[in-house]
């Protein structure tokens, strides 16, 4: 089995949105009753300024497979996310001057998701390199579900890609879960 990783354009991605979110739901272990809701904001999701979609597309006899989906954009005041970062911010203290500087140009990493039983196998690496590859703007940043220890694969490959910490135990309307939010300046080495 082989696995290479493509850039898929907005029309793509919005045909593919059922199979992308379908991997969402499998690795975050979220209800499978959000899958239509999912798949109309990922659909959306392709207006935003700078969005760029990558995939990890696994080939096994001949079949392909999609085994696993990253994509992000702009970072903009428009969005839900930057405005609940920066609520939570707020309630830390902040922002600080390099928060503002962060804030005004960045890539939201939307999602990086690999299919649960191809995890492990650097397919999140090589999406994340790929997604953040020439991205058009100074600073990376995402959040990912808090683990103790930070003892999961999502944790390690941020650490050894250089994210730091923006903010912990953020909690995210409608999600009971806590969430760190990570950064790091671009661009990205993809050798660590």
């Amino acid at each position: 089995m082989t696995v290479s990783i493509r850039r898929l354009s907005g029309p793509e991605f919005v045909l593919l949105a059922p199979d992308l979110v379908d991997i969402y739901l499998s690795a975050m272990g979220y209800n499978p009753e959000i899958r239509m809701q999912r798949i109309a904001v990922w659909r959306r999701e392709i207006v935003w300024p700078g969005f760029t979609a990558v995939v990890a597309v696994e080939v096994d006899g001949g079949e392909e497979r999609i085994v696993g989906i990253a994509y992000g954009f702009l970072g903009s005041r428009d969005r839900w996310w930057d405005q609940q970062l920066l609520q939570g911010l707020r309630r830390h203290g902040g922002p600080t001057t390099q928060h503002r500087e962060m804030m005004n140009n960045y890539f939201e990493v939307a999602e990086v998701h690999v299919d649960p039983s191809r995890q492990g196998a650097g397919i999140g690496r090589s999406l994340l390199t790929e997604l953040l590859w020439n991205a058009p703007a100074r600073w990376a940043l995402l959040s990912t579900p808090e683990v103790p220890n930070e003892s999961n694969n999502a944790f390690g490959l941020y650490r050894k890609l250089g994210f730091a910490d923006i903010l912990r135990d953020f909690l995210y309307t409608g999600d009971a879960r806590p969430f760190a939010i990570l950064g790091r300046e671009l661009p990205l080495d993809p050798a660590g």
